[in-house]
């Protein structure tokens, strides 16, 4: 069995944060998706920007690329990173019913954008609840992963399925 290094714990299991400055900067990118399931009343109210709080889906894609900006303050040893691209893809889906969101984070730096990829579909998602709690209480958010990333030294990773 293949021994399985804990890069952000010291020797002695101390979590610390990890030293990237001797790592080339590599263009890095990295998606996530996730979903919100609703009721159909909720999901019929969104399609036709009828929630009283306004564009939900407007409002959640700049909260979500809001918070990939910020990452490194809200995940304790997260790096900061100078982000060249932040896109989410925020989809009504009938067959939830709900939305389907998609995130992808771009820069040229020495540790990747996972988390802020990450990070930008679930605030995105979690904005959707924000906006349309009035119109159901009861939503669900769940899938969040990572779909994809590429750069460094560990290099790509695709995820088994991709059909979030």
């Amino acid at each position: 069995m293949k021994e399985i290094r804990l890069t952000h714990t010291d020797g002695a299991g101390q979590a610390h944060m990890v030293n990237v400055s001797s790592k080339p900067d590599t263009r890095r990118e990295a998606t996530a998706s996730g979903s919100i399931r609703m009721t159909q009343s909720a999901f019929e109210a969104i399609r036709d920007n009828a929630i009283a709080k306004g564009d939900v889906l407007g409002v959640a894609r700049i909260a979500g690329m809001m918070a990939a900006k910020r990452t490194s303050e809200l995940i304790p040893l997260c790096h900061p990173i100078a982000l060249s691209l932040v896109d989410i893809a925020l989809t009504l889906d009938e067959s939830l019913p709900g939305v389907r969101g998609v995130a992808t984070a771009v820069a040229t730096g020495a540790t990747g954008v996972e988390m802020e990829a990450i990070i930008a579909v679930t605030i995105g998602l979690t904005t959707i609840y924000d906006m349309a709690k009035s119109a159901d209480r009861s939503m669900i958010i769940g899938d969040v992963r990572l779909l994809r990333k590429s750069g460094g030294k560990s290099g790509d990773y695709v995820a088994e399925s991709t059909d979030s």
